[in-house]
This record gives structure tokens, C-alpha cells and sequence, in this order.
């Protein structure tokens, strides 16, 4: 499943989604801009944007407003990809060198940081709202660093439970899905009932997306998923398909195993042990229960809404979240 033909109906609204984040991203720095340049010609899908797109015509009439909240949406996620670089010690991205290793670590985190800025500005050049979206970006943005920490931290530890795993993967992407669409709800004036509608669609629908995105880890084709297979375990964090096999088992296994997990820095031969541990207890089946379960949720999230084309698209991006193979 792909969503070529949600990108082609939105093309007109994306596009001017993209001259507004090209334009929030000039400068007359070469070094700068043309590192700017090079990174909007190898960008992804634009997901946070398409959802954006979406939710403003599902609930009212785009305007420049939702244009700017989208555009920001997109500034955000590149900036975070920027510094998740330097703290992952990611040498590629997408197929391609990542700033930090092109450049140098001090040079990514200094984009980065342009990027939220011109995000911050982006969304302050709005012409209503902008004081109401800048405080749920600023929350965003509080809820990002605090996941990242918290994974850190359960990384050394080694004692990720399911409610602390639900914790991260909100902070580090469901919370950007819920501003991107509740902002562009706000920036249509839809009423109170629809904005909480959509904003649950979203955090489900970002929950489908980072649980995806951690199986992955566990799954062996390396070229058909575009990561290499296991560097979640070599950073000792334990996602869903791990989650869901110790489920499986006793607690002195379950303790067992965390422990081999715990010391996978020391010993890097222990991740085909962890691996193997979670093919045989089926922890990616079970997991695909649980991206079933929250794709589920945010499809039905979408009841409230009057019947449109927006809204079937809203229903199939659920689908493709939880259906892609990259």
C-alpha cells in the first residue's frame, strides 16, 4: 500500500506547503543554504504535513494559516531528525550521509536548531491563531526531549515496561501527529468536539506509526525496509515486538533476557540471541495485534466527521501507517 494518490489529490496544497518551507529556510549563508537545499530534495513522504492537509479540509477550508501550520509540522520533524543524528551517531538517512557525518556533530545540531527557529517564526507569521499553535509546538517540543531522555534512561536500566514504551514513542512522535492536525483544525475554526476528534485520530494514528516503525527492527529484509535490522537492540531499547515476547514467558526468563540486553554494549554478539528470543515468542505477531488495535482507534476517531474525500483519505493514511514496508 503506498499513498501516492492522497499526495496527488493534496499536490496543490503541498506544494504550496513546500515554497513556504523553502522560504522559511533561505539564508544568505551558502553553507547553510545549500545543506538546506540538499536535505528538501531528499526528504520523505511529508506524512505530518499530508495529515495536516487532510485534517483542515476534512473539517473547513484550508487557508494560508494551515498552510504555515503544515509547513511547520514538516520544520519540526526535520530538525528532530537532525539531532537524532548526533545522539544515534547516524551515519545515514534515508540512503544518504547524514549532516553529522558529512559535516561534523556541531554543524547538525546548529541546523537543527535553525530549523526550529524558522519553525517557531513560521508559525508566528500566521495571521490568527499563532499564539494558540506556538504553545502546542512549544509543548511538542517538551514532550520530544523528554522522550528522548526517558528512552535513555530505561536504555541503561533495561526495565522499559509497556507503559513506559507508550510514554516514548507519544513524546517522540505521536505528540508532532496531534499538532500537526489539531493546528491545522484550529487554523479552519472548526468547533471544540471536532478538534478533540481529530487530535485522537492523530495520537493513535502517531502510536501506529512508531510501533511500525520498531518492528522493523526485528524484521530481515534490510533493503526492503531501509534500516539496517537490529540497531534498536544495539542501543538497548526495548520496543514492542521485545515487549510483547517477554509477555510471553516467566519472570526469571523475562529478567534474563533484559539483563542480556542490559549488557549488549559489552557483548554486541548478544543481539542474535535477543533477536532470536523474539522471533520464536511470535513478538511480532503480537505486536501487529497491538499497531492493529491503535490503527483501529484512529480510523474510528474519524465517525465524527462529515463524509468527504478528506476523510476516506484520513481512514487509508491509518492504513498505510500500519500496512508500509518502509
Amino acid at each position: 500500500m503506498d499513498i501516492k494518490d492522497i499526495i496527488l489529490y493534496l499536490k496543490p496544497q503541498l506544494d504550496r506547503v513546500e515554497t513556504q518551507i523553502n522560504a522559511s529556510l533561505r539564508s544568505d549563508i551558502s553553507l547553510l543554504d545549500g545543506t538546506n537545499r540538499s536535505l528538501r530534495e531528499n526528504g520523505g513522504k511529508m506524512i505530518r504535513p499530508v495529515l495536516a492537509l487532510l485534517v483542515g479540509q476534512a473539517c473547513g477550508q484550508v487557508s494560508e494559516d494551515s498552510i504555515r501550520f503544515a509547513a511547520a509540522a514538516e520544520l519540526m520533524h526535520n530538525a528532530t531528525l537532525l539531532h537524532d543524528d548526533v545522539v544515534d551517531g547516524a551515519t545515514e538517512r534515508r540512503g544518504m550521509p547524514t549532516v553529522a557525518s558529512m559535516l561534523n556533530s556541531p554543524a547538525a545540531v546548529l541546523i537543527g536548531d535553525f530549523w526550529l527557529v524558522r519553525c517557531m517564526q513560521t508559525i508566528l507569521g500566521a495571521e490568527h491563531y499563532s499564539e494558540e499553535v506556538i504553545r502546542i509546538y512549544a509543548k511538542t517540543l517538551s514532550d520530544l526531549a523528554e522522550g528522548e531522555l526517558l528512552q535513555m534512561q530505561k536504555a541503561a536500566s533495561a526495565d522499559t515496561t509497556q507503559e513506559d514504551y507508550i510514554r516514548i514513542i507519544f513524546s517522540k512522535t505521536a505528540s508532532l501527529f496531534e499538532a500537526s492536525a489539531l493546528s491545522a483544525a484550529i487554523s479552519v475554526s472548526a468547533p471544540q468536539h471536532i478538534r478533540e476528534a481529530v487530535t485522537a485520530y492523530a495520537r493513535n494514528l502517531g502510536l501506529a506509526f512508531q510501533i511500525r516503525d520498531d518492528m522493523f527492527d526485528y524484521e530481515a529484509d534490510d533493503a526492503q525496509v531501509g534500516k539496517p535490522v537490529g540497531i534498536d537492540l544495539r542501543e538497548q531499547k526495548i520496543t514492542q515486538p521485545l515487549l510483547c515476547a517477554l509477555e510471553t514467558v516467566s519472570e526469571e526468563e523475562a529478567l534474563r533476557i533484559r539483563k542480556k540486553v542490559a549488557g549488549i554494549l559489552d557483548h554486541p554478539e548478544w543481539v542474535e540471541e535477543v533477536h532470536a528470543f523474539v522471533v520464536r515468542q511470535d513478538g511480532l505477531s503480537l505486536s501487529r495485534k497491538k499497531l492493529d488495535f491503535y490503527t483501529a482507534e484512529a480510523i474510528s476517531c474519524l465517525d465524527i466527521l462529515p463524509e468527504s474525500e478528506e476523510k476516506r483519505y484520513l481512514a487509508k493514511l491509518a492504513r498505510f501507517v500500519a500496512e508500509r514496508n518502509k
